[in-house]
This record gives C-alpha cells, sequence and structure tokens, in this order.
C-alpha cells in the first residue's frame, strides 16, 4: 500500500479497507481483525483503530461488543433507506447548481459523459465507476451548502458500495446510469427544475430497487444452499 502525505495515516487506511467493502473482496459480517491489519500494512494498531472509527462514521462498519469491528450487512431496508435520503440530497444539490451554474461550468460535465460513453460502451465497468463519482464529486460543490457536502461525504462510501453492486449486477445498467447523467445535466442547463427532481426521483427509486432484488435473491439461494447441506 502506498502512502500519500497529504492525507492521514488513519484516513488512507480506511480508504484502502473502504475500497475492499465496496468491491466486495469484504463481505458483511466478515470479522476485522485489528492485528492483521497492523501486520499486513505495517502500521500501529492506534492508526487502525482511528481507521475503524472512520469507517463506522461511513457506514460500511458496525464495532460491536467482545465482537470488535465487522462489514456492515447491507439489508434491503438499509439499501431502501440509502437511496431514499440520496434522492434528497442529490435534489438539493441539483437545486442549487440550476441557480448558481454558469454555461461554462457545464463543459467538465460534458466531457465526463463523454468518458462515460465510451466507458460504458465498451462495457468496462471500473472506468464508468470511477467516472461516476468524478461527476457526483465535481457537482457536490454546487450546493453550496458545508452541511450537505459533509452528509454526502459520509454516505460517499455506502452509496459507492450500492452503486458498484448495481453496475455489476446487469451489463444494460451502465447505459441507465449514462442516460441519467445525460438527464440531469439537460435539466440543469435548461434551469428545469421540475424536472430534474423528477429524473433522481426515478434514478434512485430504480436502482433501490434493483439492489434489493439482488439482495433478496441472494439470501434465497444462501437459504436453499443451507436446507440442501442440512439434508
Amino acid at each position: 500500500m502506498q502512502f500519500k502525505a497529504n492525507d492521514s495515516l488513519s484516513e488512507q487506511i480506511a480508504q484502502h479497507l473502504g475500497q475492499q467493502i465496496i468491491r466486495g473482496e469484504m463481505l458483511p459480517g466478515d470479522r476485522i481483525q485489528e492485528l492483521r491489519i497492523t501486520s499486513e500494512l505495517e502500521v500501529s494498531r492506534g492508526s487502525v483503530r482511528e481507521a475503524l472509527l472512520i469507517l463506522q462514521r461511513r457506514h460500511l462498519i458496525d464495532i460491536l461488543p467482545r465482537r470488535g469491528a465487522v462489514v456492515k450487512d447491507l439489508s434491503e431496508s438499509q439499501v431502501r433507506s440509502l437511496y431514499e435520503i440520496a434522492q434528497v440530497l442529490l435534489g438539493l444539490v441539483v437545486r442549487k447548481a440550476i441557480k448558481v451554474m454558469k454555461e461554462e461550468d457545464l463543459d467538465v460535465f460534458i466531457e465526463l459523459i463523454h468518458q462515460l460513453s465510451e466507458q460504458a460502451a465498451s462495457r468496462d465497468t471500473q472506468a464508468f465507476f470511477d467516472s461516476s463519482f468524478a461527476f457526483f464529486e465535481t457537482l457536490y460543490p454546487y450546493a453550496r451548502n458545508d452541511f450537505v457536502e459533509d452528509i454526502l461525504a459520509n454516505l460517499d462510501p455506502a452509496i459507492r458500495r450500492a452503486y458498484y453492486m448495481a453496475i455489476h449486477i446487469d451489463p444494460d445498467e451502465m447505459k441507465e446510469c449514462l442516460g441519467f447523467f445525460k438527464a440531469t445535466i439537460e435539466t440543469i442547463f435548461r434551469r428545469d427544475v421540475r424536472s430534474a427532481l423528477e429524473i433522481i426521483r426515478e434514478f434512485a427509486e430504480h436502482q433501490s430497487s434493483l439492489v434489493q432484488e439482488s439482495i433478496q435473491r441472494a439470501r434465497q439461494i444462501e437459504a436453499a444452499w443451507g436446507r440442501r447441506k442440512q439434508r
């Protein structure tokens, strides 16, 4: 792991572990062993503990009595709640962007949409994932609201986790996401608040349902496998 001087050590450890959770390399319920992380990354146990508190604040792990840190479960209700709050916050951001964004500010978003189009066409899910959040990170500051940005920063890893699942569930989901990004910028350009909020609502509900259905299917398969093993 390469550390960056401009980030605290605990923040970099949190990002490293967070990426493993987002990509599904660490599964719900998996224990995060402090001593193993300390040894693997050659860092102090104190830095690891601080990193775990960051991950807890970002809704990726739970710290439980007598069990320590475990990867947070991702249930249907949690996914639904996550997309509900993300919808509200993104609506606030876009509403403000429509008021303050200048025409020349759209150039960076048009370039990102061009990248996303190419990545969707080539089915490069990792590049598409990265560009998607470059889009969001470029949009968030237009909220002009430190509280909104702070909440979004802490929710961002959980949103990434669900979004990562969504674009890997169905190969055509990247096209759905691309359509959302294009429509969002078009409504900002037209200063059309009502259409923008409707687009955000429809997309959030669509992707929430997609991820919830995937979790439900996984639980059904796991339950069926458990019954088979008991026979």
